[in-house]
């Protein structure tokens, strides 16, 4: 008995994957086998780089605390342990936009860490 494949199914998996490898350069768009490698690569870069935006955001929101918090008298650490104490529980995020953007509320917020 003849062997049974099923063309339909294996050529619309390459057809997909080669779809969105359109726009690479030289093989990785056409050559099935380097466009997948190419493909599966760009996946891990992505998961990667997901992380690593996160971990770049922090460092950035801890730079604009720390510049703020250094304009009215204090350290970054000494900020942040001043907020745990006073039971003030805002996240790194907010801080960062309210140092930027509204400098009187980042005030009242290192006024009551100060206490």
């Amino acid at each position: 008995m003849p062997r049974s494949v099923n063309h339909v199914a294996s050529r619309a998996k390459r057809k997909r994957i080669l779809k969105l490898t359109r726009g690479y350069f030289g093989a990785r768009k056409n050559v099935w086998t380097v466009a997948k490698n190419t493909w599966e690569k760009g996946l891990t870069y992505a998961f990667r780089d997901r992380r690593n935006k996160n971990r770049n955001f922090r460092a950035l929101w801890i730079q604009r605390i720390n510049a703020g918090a250094r304009l009215e008298g204090l350290s970054y650490s000494r900020l942040m342990g001043g907020l745990k104490d006073a039971g003030i529980e805002i996240n790194r995020k907010v801080l960062a936009d309210l140092a930027m953007n509204n400098p009187e509320a980042f005030k009242a917020i290192v006024a009551k860490a100060k206490k």
